[in-house]
């Protein structure tokens, strides 16, 4: 398991870092909110997945260990129910560029986009997957 020696975000919060013995990885807040492995955006299996919009702009408001084994973020947009463990953030830097290009090419085939609708009601918190344990 890859665990980071050192965590950083940059003054503008929109970067989070990750320092490796041999390398680091640069994650954009908009890649790791896009990308959460919480329920409302992977949903309860496979297929259920939740296409992110409208992130483009989201920073990272808070950022707490948890355990020695993940990271908790907030985001911006209120979003803070993801928890980020190691493999799966040192996967997220890996496959950066591969990810990045996949979620691009989800958003123009369903007509979507990265910047946020000024137009739609504030969104809430609220999950309807039932009696989930995610929250």
């Amino acid at each position: 398991m890859q665990v980071p020696q050192e965590i950083r975000i940059n003054k503008t919060r929109d970067t989070l870092t990750l320092v490796y013995p041999n390398h680091a990885h640069a994650l954009p807040a908009e890649f790791l909110r896009v990308y959460s492995p919480s329920a409302e955006v992977r949903g309860h299996g496979v297929g259920q997945e939740t296409l992110q919009t409208g992130k483009r702009g989201v920073l990272i408001t808070d950022l707490e260990t948890v355990g020695n084994y993940a990271l908790k973020i907030t985001f911006s947009d209120g979003h803070d129910s993801g928890l980020y463990d190691w493999a799966y953030l040192h996967n997220l830097g890996s496959q950066q560029a591969e990810l990045w290009q996949q979620y691009l090419a989800l958003l123009a085939m369903e007509g979507a986009s990265r910047d946020p609708d000024l137009t739609a009601p504030a969104p809430t918190k609220a999950h309807s997957c039932g009696g989930c344990s995610h929250h």
